[in-house]
């Protein structure tokens, strides 16, 4: 059995610190040890500093003693990073070998602002190679497995974050999301993740950053074992940095309360092109008749420009422009990308085979160009679509995946079906990963409620009340 504070949320964490019903120093040392347990199976905290947090909690309880009438909102509480976001003093690779020894000299924005929320980091999480695949696997630091299975993968590019989340060793973490690197690894380690809406919360200080238009593609938002925690991480987050160029004006309303009487819920369970494991439509079709329950209308509304689902994100993320994920790989120096496919293929390069193999892949955008033009034009087309059709009291429900986790190095031979979430992202919509509890063979279910840009609050509330109804993150028998 679990100790009880590593099923507890983060606001619930803080409020018995705040109140003096727990300690910091001991709600983090049971989460450290938790951590220490499970992570010699798990690989997933990559950078460790338990003796510094554990010394911050200390200073926490000091605070305490002496009284102060205001404490920030998650006061004493631990947390993880996802590696590839600038922590001060620690290593910020993204997996790739080249940047072995850089280290961040300053904290990203949503570090600090995470930070200043009086958080206490306890560890850096492992990424995929460049944050560009969906197995958080590399040359720096290895491969994280899940904690429902050490066969299966976490997921990336935050599968460090999910997996170590999932184990129940942090409450939360930080991640970025440009093709479905929350969503997945919260979908795979059974915990909740939410992509906000494009430009609702900046992502300067992370490594590799995107340019462009592709600054709203990249989203940077929270993975968390409890939906108590998505909405006030989402809003401590959110805001101008005047650094990310591509962060706009919203005005959230913190407080919406969710009207199933005026809910319409459109629930599409295949894009056309990748089939989906009929585990995962019974679970989208258990939640459609749930909340046709509760009073919402559910609408029959067909996508069928979702089956160029993979054509339609790389043509507008190449579109966007910026480094190329081949030039970010090399980093400016002479290799031969052929070659080291093959050297990688028997274990002699620095690089992932994934790794190189998109480096190919992107390349497909600009030797079809005039393709590219149509299918930037059908994404351009599906976008207002899906704005006009997703109201303010319309919601998506959406598969997170193809299947339940799979086994290592399989996604190699799934190499589009991550396209689930990755359409989304263009789309600028806003997304919450929703974990729908386990499998027959223990493995998480789960799927994306997705909404109309801005309307992060109305994904989220839905989360809240799926997790009332059917139990949310379910902790591993495997590692208790």
């Amino acid at each position: 059995m679990l100790n009880n504070l590593l099923t507890l949320s983060a606001l619930e964490i803080a409020q018995k610190i705040k109140s003096r019903q727990i300690s910091s120093e001991e709600v983090v040392s049971v989460h450290i040890d938790r951590a220490k347990k499970v992570n010699k199976f798990l690989n997933a905290i990559v950078q460790s500093r338990y003796e510094d947090a554990l010394s911050e909690a200390k200073k926490c309880d000091t605070i305490l003693k002496k009284g102060r009438d205001t404490l920030p909102l998650y006061f004493g509480v631990p947390c993880t990073l996802k590696e590839n976001f600038a922590f001060q003093g620690f290593p910020q690779t993204s997996g790739l070998v080249y940047r072995k020894s850089f280290i961040a000299e300053k904290n990203a924005t949503c570090v600090q602002r995470i930070i200043d929320s009086g958080a206490i980091v306890i560890g850096t999480t492992n990424v995929s190679e460049l944050c560009m695949w969906m197995e958080s696997n590399n040359k720096v630091y290895g491969r994280t497995n899940n904690p429902y299975d050490l066969n299966r993968i976490v997921g990336g590019s935050s599968g460090g974050e999910g997996s170590i989340i999932g184990s129940g060793s942090s409450p939360f973490g930080l991640g970025a999301d440009i093709g479905g690197s929350i969503r997945m690894p919260a979908f795979f380690n059974g915990v909740f993740g939410h992509k906000p809406s494009g430009g609702l919360v900046p992502g300067s200080g992370q490594y590799p950053m995107a340019n462009n238009q592709a600054l709203r593609y990249l989203t940077t938002g929270p993975l968390c074992r409890k939906s108590a925690d998505l909405k006030p991480l989402l809003k401590l987050l959110a805001g101008k940095d005047g650094i990310d160029e591509g962060v706009l004006d919203y005005n959230l309303d913190w407080e919406e309360k969710l009207d199933y009487s005026k809910l319409e819920v459109i629930s599409i369970t295949e894009n056309g092109i990748i089939s989906v494991s009929s585990e995962l439509k019974e679970i989208q079709s258990k939640v459609l008749h749930f909340l046709k329950r509760k009073g919402a209308i559910e609408l029959n509304v067909e996508f069928p420009e979702l089956k160029n689902s993979f054509e339609i994100w790389s043509a507008m993320l190449s579109d966007s422009g910026g480094s190329s994920f081949e030039d970010l790989l090399f980093q400016g120096r002479d290799y031969n990308l052929g070659l080291e496919v093959i050297k990688s293929i028997f274990g002699h390069s620095e690089f992932t085979l994934p790794g190189l193999g998109l480096a190919i892949i992107e390349k497909i955008p600009k030797i079809f160009s005039s393709d590219t033009k149509k299918f930037i034009e059908l994404g351009l087309s599906l976008k207002e679509k899906f704005n006009k059709i997703l109201n303010k009291n319309t919601i998506l429900l959406f598969p997170s995946y193809s299947s339940t986790a799979p086994y290592h190095n399989e996604p190699i031979f799934k190499t589009l079906d991550w396209i689930y979430t990755a359409i989304i992202n263009v789309m600028e919509l806003p997304s919450t990963q929703v974990p729908m509890g386990l499998s027959e063979n223990g493995i998480p279910l789960g799927l994306q409620v997705i909404s109309n840009t801005g309307r992060d609050i109305q994904c989220i509330n839905i989360a809240i009340e799926l997790e009332k109804e059917f139990g949310g993150w379910v902790p591993p028998n495997l590692l208790n």
